[in-house]
């Protein structure tokens, strides 16, 4: 567990270090050069995860939302859950409070192994991802087969990390919250006296006090990131970060009986709240070096690479089920609230993914085509270890009283911490963005992957992904894109007769999209975009004979759009909206044939605005309305969950205090109090897990 000395110490290091530089910086008189940002108001103009061609957001044939740190720190952005207010394809899947921030893109589920990425490279998802050393947060909706590889249809997640700056950074942010949640961080960025070698620092240690009541817990970050200009053409990089975090686990409920809604139950309650509960333990770090060559002026070539470790202690007592009542409910809860309470222990769990990409990129020209070439090779190894888990029957409680159960007796442990699964991805990828035309561009590349999980497995596989893109006008591109991607096969969950099993982990899939969109500038104020896709996968499901199969198909179709500029010279905004058809046919079921996928609404919309005072210098007032429609709780469409809407309101105040930089912000979430179901997953046997109630947080943010 992190100790509260070491937070404190890691914080108070970094502000030593930001009050020191600029001492030094004032009496040695070096000026302090402001560092202007351009891009458009709540999305960067760039992302690194669209292609390897240096396109800027405007001209990539994708879906791509991508939110730069200026967008973060004036929308209160403290996380990936924060970030996903703003764009209405992603949603919660399993987004447990205390435990990992889990999410859907396009109704596909987030694989937590490869969807989620550091700069480009697959890290574990089993923990919260900081951002307090992240420069942009990158979400790419649909496939990413020929950027990315063997990852999940829906899109990928990528955080670029903050590199040194060219002039001198200290900033130093406090926050608060109403349960008596304190974040403090620290951002420490410039060049040494020898001007080839820049740093950067972050540090944040926060004590967590979260809606739920009693799931408490600690967290503690560090990071620096260095670069070396070797000489004109040469770049070195390196970065490296560290986060300790331990906090009690808030499940969710489960439906009464399995057939209906829980009703009168509050968001702040803690279902484990037992004596013998103890945090989950979770220790995240990476170490990334990356090396640039200027070849000449049209070539260059990259070669980066990227370690991972995760290491988890997992502990909670686990409600599940009932067996108070008749023959019982597995899962689900008893008519008057009570559930089993089970003593879950996972301890060791250590996975370790490591990365490395050789990348060469250019352009030529051949028979009046300009051509933008990129070529590289990409290896991926995962490893993964954990022992047999511990899940023992304590006892019961209630959802409306809780009771105190005494723990599993036998003092019960988890069994050796073994390797259990060993999976390599070697890749090889060619792009090349051929503009035929000054209106007319074709992007034309393919990845082709070998994989290997276990000594036993191996295939081979090629993702292709073809765009053609017209620009009607300066600004503006309509495009079409066909892309296949693949994914690692499901393994069977808790309770099948295949779990944890060799037959319970199943093949890879492709997955196949289409995808029609535009984008475009209105005005110079004004930025629209809009597509329309179709993903199909094949559909992993509980057969009525009890084991996880592959079984029919799963169709998405729908329908994204987004506006963000100015309607007047002091009012911004920014809408983004979803429409979704899913549909499951050909799994030989009808329990499954027709219906919708679980937990993801038909449409999805979230609305921002920003007014800026113009009585008050500095002073911006700021309204988010998000509205999500109903959901399937399950596969078999047998229940629903209402739609809900929430209001969010803020302020932001910029001035100067002692001769400082300073920009105070106050952020109230859900103003109504409204109770809601923000998460259906089908996780685990089904869980639902509520919104937030309001709550409120204040913070300063100071500029040196």
């Amino acid at each position: 567990m992190s100790s509260p000395s070491l937070q404190h110490t890691v914080i108070a290091l970094a502000v030593f270090q930001a009050f020191s530089s600029c001492a030094q910086a004032q009496t040695t008189e070096q000026p302090m050069t402001e560092v202007v940002v351009t891009g458009q108001w709540i999305a960067a103009d760039r992302a690194s995860v669209g292609s390897f061609s240096d396109v800027p957001l405007l001209k990539t044939p994708a879906s791509i939302l991508s939110i730069g740190r200026e967008q973060m720190q004036d929308l209160n952005i403290r996380n990936t859950s924060d970030a996903s207010r703003f764009e209405a394809s992603v949603s919660d899947s399993y987004n447990a409070v205390g435990y990992a921030e889990m999410f859907s893109i396009r109704g596909f589920k987030l694989d937590n192994n490869t969807s989620y990425r550091k700069d480009g490279f697959a890290i574990s998802n089993d923990t919260q991802i900081p951002l307090e050393n992240k420069e942009r947060i990158e979400i790419l909706k649909g496939l990413a087969g020929m950027q990315a590889g063997v990852t999940g249809p829906g899109g990928i997640i990528n955080y670029a990390v903050k590199r040194p700056t060219r002039s001198d950074l200290r900033s130093v942010t406090v926050e608060v919250r109403e349960r008596g949640t304190v974040l403090g961080t620290v951002d420490v960025g410039g060049r040494f006296d020898d001007k080839r070698f820049g740093y950067r620092f972050n540090a944040a240690a926060e004590k967590l006090r979260p809606y739920v009541k009693g799931a408490d817990g600690e967290r503690t970050f560090a990071s620096a990131a260095f670069d070396w200009q070797v000489s004109d053409r040469a770049l070195v990089q390196l970065d490296m970060d560290y986060q300790d975090k331990s906090q009690i686990t808030a499940p969710g409920y489960q439906l009464i009986r399995n057939v209906a809604l829980p009703s009168n139950v509050s968001a702040a309650t803690l279902l484990n709240d037992q004596p013998w509960t103890r945090p989950v333990e979770t220790i995240s770090s990476n170490i990334g070096l990356r090396f640039e060559y200027r070849i000449s002026d049209a070539w260059r070539a990259t070669v980066a690479a990227n370690r991972h470790e995760f290491k988890r202690d997992d502990y909670t007592a686990f409600p599940y089920g009932c067996s108070e009542e008749g023959d019982g409910f597995y899962p689900g809860y008893c008519s008057n609230g009570d559930y089993d309470v089970y003593d879950y222990q996972s301890e060791g769990e250590r996975k370790t993914p490591f990365g490395s990409q050789a990348l060469v990129q250019g352009t030529v020209r051949s028979g009046g085509i300009k051509h933008e070439l990129a070529f590289g090779y990409a290896d991926m190894e995962r490893r993964e270890y954990y022992g047999d888990y511990v899940y023992d029957y304590a006892g019961a409680s209630n959802i409306y009283r809780n009771r105190i159960v005494p723990p599993a007796p036998g003092n019960p442990r988890t069994g050796d911490v073994i390797e259990q699964r060993h999976d390599t991805e070697r890749a090889a990828f060619v792009q090349d963005v051929m503009t035929l035309t000054p209106e007319l561009t074709v992007h034309a590349g393919a990845r082709h992957v070998t994989i290997k999980r276990g000594p036993d497995y191996k295939a081979s596989f090629t993702l292709p992904n073809l765009s053609v893109v017209y620009s009607p006008a300066t600004d503006w591109i309509v495009y079409g894109t066909v892309a296949h991607g693949m994914e690692y096969g499901g393994e069977a969950p808790f309770g099948t007769l295949n779990y944890r099993t060799a037959q319970g982990v199943l093949a890879p899939s492709r997955s196949k999209q289409l995808e029609l969109g535009m984008k475009g500038v209105v005005n110079d104020n004004v930025t629209l975009t809009g597509a329309l896709f179709e993903l199909k996968r094949g559909k992993e499901l509980t057969n009525a004979d009890n084991y996880y199969v592959r079984a029919g198909e799963q169709t998405h179709r729908g329908i994204e759009l987004a506006a963000q500029g100015k309607a007047t010279r002091d009012l911004y905004y920014s809408v983004s909206a979803m429409a979704l058809h899913t549909r499951t046919s050909g799994s030989g079921s009808a329990l499954f044939d027709g219906k919708r996928t679980a937990n993801v609404p038909a449409f999805k919309g979230t609305a921002l605005l920003e007014y800026s005072v113009p009585a008050v210098s500095g002073l911006k007032l700021t309204g988010v309305l998000q509205y999500a429609g109903k959901k399937a709780f399950d596969d078999e469409n047998l229940v629903f969950v209402p739609s809900y809407h929430v209001i969010d309101l803020g302020a932001a105040y910029a001035t100067r205090i002692g001769g400082y930089r300073t920009t105070l912000r106050a952020h109230v979430e859900n103003v109504a109090d409204k109770f809601y179901w923000r998460d259906a997953t089908p996780e685990l046997g089904g869980y639902l897990l509520p919104g937030a109630p309001r709550r409120a947080r204040l913070s300063a943010q100071v500029d040196f």
